[in-house]
C-alpha cells in the first residue's frame, strides 16, 4: 500500500523549496496531499504557477496585521483538520517560519511522523532572527527525521543531541528549484521586470525580517538614501514586500528618489532575472543568501547575525546589520570594486548541486 506524503507550506520562501520536492514524489507517482496555509498570500500563487502545483487545502489564514498569537493559534487549529482528513504517513515542514513550526507543533499532537527539510540552521541567538530561531529549534525537538543541507547543519543538530540516525545531509533544494525554475523560464521568455530597469547597472535590495521593523529599517533606508545619492549612474530595485511595517516606511522615506525604484513583489521567474543580472544584492533574507551563490553574486546581509554561515566562509556574504553608517560604507566599496575591478567569486554554491530532492526521495523511500 502507497504511503501518504502532506506537504505544507505558506511562504513563498517555502513554496519555492518545496516546489521541486513536490515534483519529485509526483515524478515517482507517490501519494502526495499539499496544503497551503496562505500565510503569504500574495506571494506564492505565481511560484504554484510557475512550478504547475495544485494545492489541495487552502486554509487562507492570512489576515491584515495578523500577530503571532492569532496566527499561530489558527494555524493549528486549521491544520489539525488537514492531518484528519488526509491521514498521511509522512509530514513535510520547510525552514523556520510560523507555517513551519505550527503545523509541526499539530502534528506532533496527532502522533504522526514529521520530515522537517533544511534542519539544523542556527545562530543560537533566540531573537535574531525573530522569530524564526526559536521556531526551526522547537521544530527540531519534535521532527522524525532530520534533513540539513549542510555538513554544518548537522553538527548543529548532534550538539543538541538529535539522534545520528535520524540527520542526513541533503544539499539544499533551492538549487534544485533553481535549476528547474530557470529552465522553466527559459522556455516562456517573458521577463516583464526588464522595463523597470533604466540603468546599465542596479543593485538589487530586499526586506521583511520582523527584527529590522522600525529603527532597524529607517536606518537601513536612510542609507539606500545616501548610496542612491553617491552613485547616481546606479539604480536600486527594491521589491516591496507587502507588510506595511516594511511598505508605509519604504514609500515615505524612499518614494522621491529618481535612481530608487520601488515595486510590488515580482513574479519568481522576475526575481532570479534581477538576481542574475544586478550588480550585487542587499538582503535580510535567508533564502537570498543560498541562492546568490549559484549567480556569483555578493549579498550584502541587513542583519546582525546569519544561519548561513557557509555564505560567509565562502566569500559571498558580508553582514552589516542595521547600521547605516556601515551599509552606506560596504556598499559603495562593493560597488567600486565590481566596477572597476569585476571581481571573481567562487563559483560554487555551497548549499548543493541540485541532487538534493532525489537524495530526499530516497532516504524516505528506504524508511
Amino acid at each position: 500500500m502507497k504511503k501518504t506524503y502532506l506537504f505544507i507550506f505558506g511562504t513563498r520562501p517555502e513554496v519555492i523549496k518545496l516546489a521541486p520536492l513536490i515534483l519529485k514524489f509526483i515524478e515517482k507517482e507517490e501519494k502526495v496531499v499539499i496544503c497551503n496555509t496562505g500565510q503569504h498570500r500574495d506571494l506564492v500563487d505565481d511560484v504554484l504557477t510557475l512550478f504547475n502545483i495544485k494545492i489541495d487545502f487552502d486554509l487562507q489564514i492570512m489576515k491584515e496585521n495578523q500577530n503571532l498569537f492569532s496566527l499561530t493559534s489558527n494555524l493549528i487549529s486549521e491544520f489539525k483538520n488537514v492531518l484528519d482528513i488526509s491521514k498521511p504517513d509522512y509530514v513535510f515542514v520547510h525552514g523556520d517560519t510560523t507555517t513551519c513550526f505550527a503545523s509541526s507543533l499539530a502534528t506532533f499532537y496527532s502522533k504522526l511522523k514529521l520530515v522537517h527539510v533544511e534542519a539544523g540552521l542556527r545562530t543560537n541567538n533566540k531573537y535574531s532572527p525573530f522569530p524564526e530561531e526559536m521556531n526551526r529549534q522547537l521544530v527540531s525537538k519534535m521532527a522524525d527525521i532530520h534533513l540539513c543541507p549542510t555538513h554544518e547543519a548537522k553538527q548543529n543538530l548532534l550538539k543538541e543531541g538529535i539522534d545520528n540516525n535520524k540527520i542526513f545531509i541533503t544539499g539544499n533544494t533551492v538549487v534544485d528549484a533553481l535549476l528547474v525554475a530557470k529552465d522553466k523560464i527559459k522556455k516562456q521568455d517573458k521577463i516583464d521586470i526588464k522595463k523597470l530597469i533604466n540603468k546599465e547597472k542596479f543593485i538589487l535590495f530586499t526586506g521583511h525580517r520582523r527584527e529590522n521593523f522600525g529603527e532597524g529599517f529607517k536606518n537601513i533606508f536612510e542609507a539606500l538614501l545616501e548610496i542612491a545619492k553617491k552613485n547616481s549612474d546606479v539604480q536600486i530595485i527594491f521589491p516591496i514586500h507587502p507588510n506595511p511595517n516594511v511598505k508605509k516606511e519604504a514609500l515615505r522615506l524612499l518614494g522621491k528618489t529618481p535612481n530608487i525604484s520601488l515595486t510590488d513583489p515580482v513574479k519568481y521567474g522576475d526575481f532570479i532575472w534581477l538576481m542574475e543580472n544586478c550588480e550585487l544584492i542587499i538582503t535580510d533574507s535567508g533564502g537570498i543568501q543560498e541562492e546568490a551563490p549559484s549567480f556569483n553574486k555578493i549579498v550584502v546581509v541587513t542583519r546582525e547575525s546569519t544561519e548561513r554561515i557557509e555564505s560567509l566562509a565562502n566569500g559571498n556574504s558580508i553582514i552589516v546589520g542595521s547600521d547605516k553608517q556601515k551599509l552606506i560604507k560596504t556598499v559603495n566599496a562593493l560597488l567600486n570594486k565590481v566596477i572597476k575591478e569585476n571581481i571573481s567569486l567562487k563559483s560554487n554554491n555551497p548549499f548543493g548541486t541540485g541532487q538534493a530532492c532525489e537524495h530526499i526521495y530516497s532516504i524516505l523511500n528506504a524508511q
